[in-house]
């Protein structure tokens, strides 16, 4: 098998002849020619992009109509089975999202009612577009406290031009309109760039928020001492001031309080003494909501009854009138006066309704071994929002507490939704006369019992720095920026410390030096290549660096605009610490040195040069395994580099490419002149931000573009020739450039085939290797390959 070998190669063997420089494998018959070894590659067009995009176009429509209705691939399997388990889930969340969805509301300044109204589109719409069978759309609470705020800013700017339900429901629209629409164009993959750490924080900044806004209403005490729309930390000290001003009300709302706790806990300790009796005792904890807020409203009802029989004042709040049905269905009032007011507050409502609907249903999905659409999610928002405007429904998004609580009832399908939005259809038309005794602080203390399922464990922050310190940090900051400002500068540090982060670390990579290390399990020894910093290796291990003379480094990341001059740098930087320059002396005058050459001020003397041991640099080797992308920059840097180093050498320095992974990234380096052991003399400009003064050279390098270029002995072709002869190739058709779906990612041989040895890359780039080549084969310098000898 011909080795992988560094080498100067002559104009034969760049013209496709076998030699210092191929890759071979063991394969069957090249090009179909028994016993050639010829193998010319063609690069990737961008005819092979349009090919594989718009592959069958009319499947690619049908198949996305179907993915907007998953409803469709399993509705047709559901059973008596998936029933059974859909109705005890949907029945168990229904009694739970009842006397939620009216505390959500009261914390959105709305009025009961609007809560059922969001409940009821939310499960019932969300089914039929839903990839996720545990999410539970609904009012959440952090979402509702936003809409209050923007109720409350809109009023600041309109005065009273508008209800609080006509601006909480044109805010619905709004943000169902931009979910729905990133939803049908896929752009989904952009909530990808906020991690799980900042949207962590956000959440329990957030939690420790809305805690905080219901704590007087718990206590009874009046909003003319305390405002609950200020700051968390000013409404923990305003409160703490004016506990004196608490009435009969914290009776209720500190024994609703301590009764959801002590039930919750104490059926979780039975759950773990008697688990053969676990599931009795968990749907008996799912129902504590229900049983506390049936027990304070008998005891509401008998404090006020009589009170209300004389019409006179209560000693508690109460919710009172809950209008029966739907009784505010109509058409939307939105226009440019109300779209003005709102506009600041879109962008942070909208983020908050898809951040949290998104890391909910991903979680789950992993939790319960399926996967969710992000795009389909965003599309089931969308609707459900936009649906439910007809309705009067304010924002709505997936609902952390509802959903853990529906997975563990067991659901099956997403059709238990439309269980639990009977349920809730029954209450609006049934039970909205018990709802008149329910008292304020209960439903205060069903609030926060729920957000405190959001707050982060103070051991979170000590996983987090365990696993990247600097996640730690943003997560601590997104918490204690929400609690002391707002949750609107909260969730915008979060997103900006996310990209900020993202940035850097794409902006400055750490490249890797490497040397080689041999392994053994005592019966065989493979050599591997490792970075020489042995950062995560045995400090003793003993690894043997490159010949003298060839530097092999490995780019962490794509060699793209951000990146690209921070890693030659590190090249470049490294190479003259390493090597020295090919004439030590090459400005034969004081004068004729530049201003940043560094050394001695009348040269070096002969005792000098011949005391520096160090090689001339001959080769460098560039290992992109890790580089997925190189654009323009990229490639310039590197012809720029290039250039540098021959000067530097006073030679031409080889440049080699190993394990490069996108045919694109080969067609780039083509693009510069890389690959076919083009002279450094020969390589052209690609991305000249000023005109070159150095002579044009294109004519030179036109000589050896790979397609296009004539045979010997023939006549040149017209551009309209050479764009004729592109756009009529069926090259195209090359089922390598269509995608991995259309390949095994292991294919397995019966054996007995005949093997041929033969290239397995193109014959025409000996400079582009599959693996880092044998770099023992490289000419070393005499002089310090016989000085390293003697040394040893």
């Amino acid at each position: 098998m011909a080795s992988d070998k560094i080498g100067t190669i002559s104009e034969k063997q760049l013209a496709g002849s076998s030699g210092t420089g191929n890759n071979s494998t063991n394969a069957p018959d090249i090009n179909g020619a028994k016993g050639e070894d010829l193998f010319v590659d063609r690069t990737i067009s961008v005819k092979d992009w349009f090919a594989h995009t718009f592959n069958n176009v009319p499947r690619q429509l049908l198949d996305y109509v179907v993915t907007l209705f998953p409803i469709a691939t399993w509705i047709y399997r559901y059973n008596l089975t998936w029933l059974t388990g859909d109705v005890i889930a949907g029945l168990t969340v229904g009694a739970v999202v009842v006397p939620q969805s009216m505390s959500y509301a009261i914390l959105a300044t709305l009025t009961p009612e609007y809560g059922l109204y969001s409940s009821f589109i939310g499960v019932f719409i969300y089914c039929f577009f839903a990839t996720s069978k545990d999410v539970t759309i609904g009012p959440v609470a952090v979402m509702s406290l936003e809409v209050a705020k923007v109720i409350a800013h809109v009023k600041a700017k309109t005065g009273n031009s508008y209800t609080n339900p006509e601006i909480a429901t044109a805010l619905a629209f709004i943000c169902g309109v931009i979910c729905l629409g990133v939803g049908l164009i896929r752009a989904g993959f952009i909530l990808e760039f906020i991690p799980a750490p900042a949207v962590a924080g956000f959440m329990t900044g957030s939690a420790f928020t809305i805690a905080t806004t219901q704590i007087p209403a718990l206590l009874g005490i009046s909003k003319n001492y305390v405002n609950s729309r200020d700051s968390a930390y000013k409404v923990v000290i305003n409160t703490l001031k004016n506990l004196k001003h608490s009435q009969l009300d914290a009776a209720f709302g500190l024994s609703a309080l301590f009764g959801l706790y002590f039930i919750r806990f104490s059926l979780d300790h039975l759950g773990k003494r008697y688990p053969q009796h676990r599931r009795k005792f968990f749907f008996a904890n799912v129902m504590r909501n229900g049983i506390v807020v049936i027990l304070i409203t008998i005891a509401s009802w008998l404090t006020t009854r009589h009170a209300v029989a004389h019409k006179q004042k209560t000693r508690i709040s109460i919710l009172k009138d809950v209008p029966r049905g739907f009784q505010h269905v109509g058409p939307l009032r939105i226009d440019p006066t109300l779209l003005n007011a709102m506009a600041p507050q879109i962008p942070v409502a909208t983020l908050i309704l898809l951040l949290e609907h998104i890391a909910i249903a991903k979680s789950f999905g992993r939790i319960n071994d399926y996967k969710i659409i992000p795009d389909q999610e965003l599309i089931a928002i969308g609707v459900t929002n936009v649906i439910g405007n007809f309705f009067n429904a304010y924002p709505a998004t997936g609902s952390f507490s509802r959903t853990a609580l529906k997975s563990k009832s067991g659901v099956r399908t997403p059709a238990a939704g439309i269980i639990t939005g009977i349920v809730v259809l029954l209450a609006l038309y049934a039970l909205t006369d018990a709802f008149y005794w329910i008292p304020n602080a209960g439903l205060a203390a069903v609030i926060i019992h729920a957000v405190t399922d959001l707050l982060s464990p103070p051991r979170q922050v000590y996983i987090f720095w365990r696993v990247q310190p600097l996640e730690a940090i943003i997560f601590l900051a997104a918490v204690f920026i929400t609690i002391f400002s707002t949750i609107e500068n909260g969730i915008y540090w979060a997103i900006a410390s996310s990209a900020l982060v993202l940035l850097y670390r794409i902006a400055r990579p750490r490249g890797q030096f490497l040397g080689r290390l041999r392994l053994s399990n005592g019966k065989q020894a493979r050599d591997i290549w490792v970075p020489v910093d042995k950062r995560i290796l045995n400090p003793d291990a003993k690894i043997r660096n490159p010949p003298p003379g060839v530097v092999v480094f490995r780019p962490t990341e794509s060699f793209t605009y951000p990146n690209a001059s921070t890693q030659v740098d590190i090249l470049v930087d490294e190479i003259k610490r390493i090597t020295k320059r090919g004439k030590p002396n090459a400005f034969p005058t004081l004068g004729d040195r530049p201003w940043n050459d560094i050394g001695p001020r009348r040269g070096y003397t002969p005792e000098e040069i011949d005391a520096d041991k160090r090689p001339i640099l001959h080769a460098v080797v560039l290992d992109f395994s890790a580089v997925a992308s190189i654009d323009t920059t990229g490639v310039q840097c590197l012809v720029d580099t290039r250039r540098q180093l021959c000067k530097y050498a006073d030679r031409e320095v080889e440049f080699h490419f190993a394990n490069i992974i996108s045919p694109w990234v080969r067609r780039s380096l083509l693009a510069g002149g890389f690959g076919t052991g083009q002279p450094v003399a020969e390589f052209t400009e690609v991305a000249a931000v000023v005109p070159s003064f150095l002579g044009d050279n294109r004519a030179v390098s036109s000589q050896r573009r790979r397609q296009g270029a004539t045979h010997e002995g023939e006549g040149k072709p017209s551009n309209w020739q050479r764009f004729r002869s592109y756009v009529l190739s069926t090259e195209y058709k090359d089922h390598r450039f269509r995608g991995s779906k259309e390949y095994a990612d292991v294919e397995v041989s019966e054996g007995g085939e005949k093997e041929h040895w033969g290239p397995i890359l193109s014959q025409d780039t000996p400079f582009f290797h599959i693996d880092i080549p044998d770099l023992e084969a490289l000419p070393y310098d005499n002089k310090v390959h016989t000085d390293k000898a003697l040394e040893e």
